[in-house]
């Protein structure tokens, strides 16, 4: 049993090793010099398919667009809950039911809300 510990323990450790060493291995190689830098305004202008931009670069889109994203996230993993469920509905019982019933009422809440709003209208 506690080797079993031991193993979560060692992977702990490669974990943090790991996301610290990730950030600084690119520091490290420019500070040695075995990284090459050499700025240029052609390596920093904005690049997109081979064609060359016309206008501004920067475009700021509608915000609507990330409630539409975020809703359609919202109902897909309402799918993804729902999907086991209902497969095993006759095994899982009445307290399955009543916590998704709950977690129905919770979405649909969220959903009135949005539409109250009016953040559904596309303007």
């Amino acid at each position: 049993m506690l080797t079993d510990y031991g193993y979560v323990g060692l992977f702990l450790i490669i974990a943090i090793l790991f996301a610290v060493s990730m950030p600084l291995l690119p520091l490290t190689l420019s500070l040695l010099g075995l990284v090459p830098k050499k700025p240029n305004p052609i390596k920093t202008s904005t690049y997109e398919c081979g064609v060359e931009t016309i206008g501004k670069t920067w475009v700021q889109f509608n915000f609507r667009y990330y409630f539409y994203a975020l809703l359609f996230v919202v109902f897909d993993i309402l799918i993804v809950f729902l999907f086991p469920w209902a497969t095993k509905l006759k095994q899982l019982g009445a307290g399955a039911f009543v916590a998704v019933l709950a977690f129905l009422l919770i979405l649909m809440v969220g959903y009135i809300y949005a539409w109250m709003k009016r953040v559904l209208e596309w303007k």
